[in-house]
């Protein structure tokens, strides 16, 4: 009697455990936070915003209003013009000094610039620029404080993280948040200034209290204004106004097989569930406040700084078929931009 009821036991509970086998996970979920780019990206960030404010101290570029000439890698650099209002060489010899310490390295670092630009878009703004990292770290702030990354944002934010964990905006992140602006217009307006005179005399005179007059009003004025584009016009200025930006998006434009955020329309149905209420993680992390699922000319002032990539990685974490975002160029960017297009436009 007692061994059918006991095969029965260890029947069902031999059932029970290939029960339980059977709802593990078959995706294995990421770590959340940074992921590998993102933390490159970020100390390429802080590295080229320290060489931004140490550049002139160490006379590795700035020029000299003073001294009338620039300064390039600890060496003077002279166009040679003292030589010829002296006398000293002719003016043939004065022009191709004009050509070949002015024109031409500005020519060929332009042309390097913009073939970088044109491969893969405007990796400057999102990796490099120093004005670009002050509207990142004030954006998140913002969000912080208010649940918008700018003042001029209309809705909300979504209150979910990309990985699916909610947050709430706290207001008392604004203590933070104007500081901060005011902080960061005040650096900017020192480091300008020492790029302009030299930096051991404006450090000297900031921290004896010894400003001169030209220098206050400079100081002043520009921490003032910066001020102001940090707090209500950060990313407008980026997005419409920096003429290194426009430069870098035209020549990116031109290029079909540019590097660009690929999307896979096929999937477009994984993107309205990936956060809570029908909301995209994507939408809500990019900087210059763009919708990464959309077609290369209304992407023109991607940064390529790969924020929606990895929100997309973390929202897809357990999806099997994975993300719905990826850096693609070439043939897939020709073939991600088609995909846009209806069957007459092709």
């Amino acid at each position: 009697m007692n061994a059918p009821l006991t095969s029965r036991l260890s029947a069902t509970t031999g059932a029970a455990e290939k029960t339980t086998r059977r709802v593990i996970p078959i995706a294995t979920a990421k770590s959340m936070g940074h992921n590998r780019t993102q933390k490159r990206r970020i100390a390429f960030q802080i590295t080229f915003f320290t060489l931004f404010i140490l550049a002139p101290v160490f006379n590795i570029f700035r020029y000299d209003l003073d001294a009338g000439h620039a300064w390039l890698l600890g060496m003077e650099w002279r166009l040679g013009m003292d030589d010829f209002l002296a006398g000293r060489i002719s003016a043939l010899e004065a022009g191709a000094n004009v050509m070949f310490r002015l024109f031409v390295p500005i020519l060929v670092g332009a042309a390097a610039f913009l073939w970088v630009s044109w491969k893969w878009g405007r990796l400057y703004c999102g990796w490099l620029c120093p004005h670009f990292s002050v509207v990142e770290t004030i954006n998140k702030l913002m969000q912080k404080a208010s649940g918008k990354p700018s003042v001029w944002v209309k809705e909300p934010l979504p209150p979910w993280k990309a990985d699916g964990t909610p947050w709430r905006a706290d207001a008392r992140w604004w203590l933070v948040v104007v500081p901060a602006a005011v902080f960061f217009a005040f650096l900017w307006s020192v480091v300008f200034l020492t790029y302009l005179l030299p930096p051991a005399e404006i450090y000297g005179n900031i921290f004896s209290g010894a400003l001169t007059r030209n220098q206050t009003v400079f100081l002043t004025a520009g921490t003032a204004v910066l001020s102001i584009e940090f707090l209500f016009a950060r990313h407008l200025f980026c997005r419409y106004a920096c003429a290194v930006g426009l430069f870098q998006s035209l020549a990116w434009m031109g290029n079909r097989d540019a590097m660009v955020v690929g999307f896979q329309r096929k999937r477009a149905a994984d993107c309205a569930n990936c956060l809570p209420d029908r909301q995209s993680a994507c939408d809500a992390v990019c900087p210059m406040r763009l919708t990464p699922r959309n077609i290369k000319r209304l992407m023109f002032t991607c940064t390529q700084c790969a924020q929606c990539v990895e929100a997309c990685e973390q929202s897809q974490r357990a999806n099997p078929q994975g993300p719905l975002l990826q850096w693609v160029d070439h043939e897939a960017a020709r073939q991600n931009e088609a995909g846009f297009r209806s069957a007459k436009e092709r």
